[in-house]
């Protein structure tokens, strides 16, 4: 078949989050000055056409909200044609790591880093 695994879209939505997020100098794998995290919430996949073996792909993401949580689409397209090949979406919470407690806004710093950055990633 020849098929990319479904699992893997979710490494190519990771990366490309990473990068936007990257851009406004937000490192999502380490706690904020506030001591908050943002562990995902719920995640949508919408497959429109199976990548495949040795298909080259731009995923894009664009952040959607920031206010109470972290809601961040993703577009995956095939170099050269542009033809879309998947659309998704996921959602973060931001959490205190000294006792779990789900936090109500995102914190303002980092509302503060993305609005200067809630836009597509240019990739």
């Amino acid at each position: 078949m020849q098929i990319v695994w479904h699992g893997n879209y979710f490494k190519y939505f990771d990366a490309a989050r990473d990068r936007l997020f990257s851009e406004a100098g937000i490192d999502l794998y380490q706690p904020t000055v506030e001591g908050v995290v943002f562990p995902l919430t719920r995640t949508q996949t919408k497959y429109i056409r199976p990548l495949r073996f040795r298909d080259e792909v731009d995923c894009k993401a664009t952040l959607i909200e920031a206010e109470c949580r972290l809601v961040v689409d993703f577009e995956i397209q095939l170099v050269g044609s542009g033809v879309i090949c998947t659309k998704g979406r996921t959602e973060q919470a931001a959490v205190r790591v000294a006792d779990g407690a789900l936090e109500l806004r995102v914190p303002e710093s980092i509302r503060r880093a993305l609005g200067a950055s809630s836009r597509d990633d240019g990739r």
